[in-house]
């Protein structure tokens, strides 16, 4: 009688068939270049950011013979990247509190309660999806000239919030009405209020689709440059991409100072992506497969 190790070693070995390997080998190759694509516009600007003007003209694709690292200081200088970072900074944050928050509180009232008028605030919410941003730009300069919200803070926050809050709604209703009934029961039978369910569940459980909308907000607000330039007059007020646009004129660009600056201004952007990215391809596949 074989024993165990001797009836393994009789089997034949079990290798993939010819085929299948030939297209996996295929879409590996496909995504590679896929990835290389996709990654070398920024590769690129940041190997021009170390080049000197003269040397980017001459070789636009090649490496920098000499690594120029004044040029990211220059930048930084003239165009007072500090001011503009914090104000940025500021824009973005309270705007993608604002968003997720008032988002999140109106979904989960949305896709865990009926009441009258549901389909219709469901549909104004839609509506706001479909509104092209820039055809706003100037029923909005003339409202908030009224009020005197230009050159503030404001004047940036609450159109971003207002413009990203649809898209927020509609992202996480679709995951809070994937969290099944028996939770809600099971909370307000424990003593929890809606406030609480809302807080200690709801809000911990809707993480992924939260990050995708956040994720999604901040590049929107962070790059945006057509409100900054309309509501935003003040040097002191100005925003990253108004502070980038310094470097090209109608007559010239200055590239060295141009690409050190955009390196600069795109590193939140990736700090932030790394951070997240679990989370935001959780919420991407979220209710892709039920049942």
């Amino acid at each position: 009688m074989q024993t165990p190790v001797e009836l393994k070693n009789a089997l034949p070995e079990h290798r993939p068939a010819p085929k299948i390997k030939l297209s996996r080998g295929i879409l590996n190759v496909l995504l590679s270049i896929y990835g290389f694509v996709t990654l070398y516009p920024l590769v690129w600007l940041f190997l021009s950011a170390f080049k000197s003007n003269p040397e980017f003209y001459e070789f636009p694709f090649g490496l920098p013979k000499e690594w120029h690292l004044e040029n990211f200081a220059d930048a930084w200088n003239v165009a007072r990247m500090g001011v503009s970072f914090k104000n940025s900074f500021i824009v973005t944050i309270v705007a993608l509190i604002l968003t997720l928050v008032f988002g999140a509180m109106a979904a989960f009232v949305l896709s865990r309660f009926k009441f009258r008028g549901k389909v219709a605030a469901m549909g104004l919410f839609l509506l706001g999806m479909l509104i092209p941003i820039h055809s706003t730009l100037v029923p909005l300069f003339i409202m908030m000239k009224k009020i005197h919200l230009l050159d503030t803070y404001g004047a940036l926050i609450f159109p971003y919030t207002a413009f990203e809050l649809s898209l927020a709604i509609f992202v996480t209703i679709a995951y809070m009405s994937s969290i099944p009934k028996e939770m809600e029961e099971a909370a307000l039978i424990d003593g929890t209020g809606y406030w609480g369910f809302f807080f200690r569940v709801m809000l911990p459980l809707s993480a992924p689709a939260l990050a995708t909308v956040g994720i999604l907000a901040f590049l929107r607000f962070w790059n945006d440059f057509a409100f900054a330039l309309v509501f935003i007059s003040k040097p002191a007020l100005q925003t990253l991409p108004l502070s980038l646009s310094m470097f090209a004129t109608g007559y010239m660009t200055d590239y060295r100072l141009t690409f050190a600056a955009l390196s600069l201004a795109v590193i939140p952007t990736i700090v932030v992506y790394l951070l997240f990215q679990e989370q935001v391809m959780k919420g991407m596949v979220a209710g892709a497969v039920k049942g």
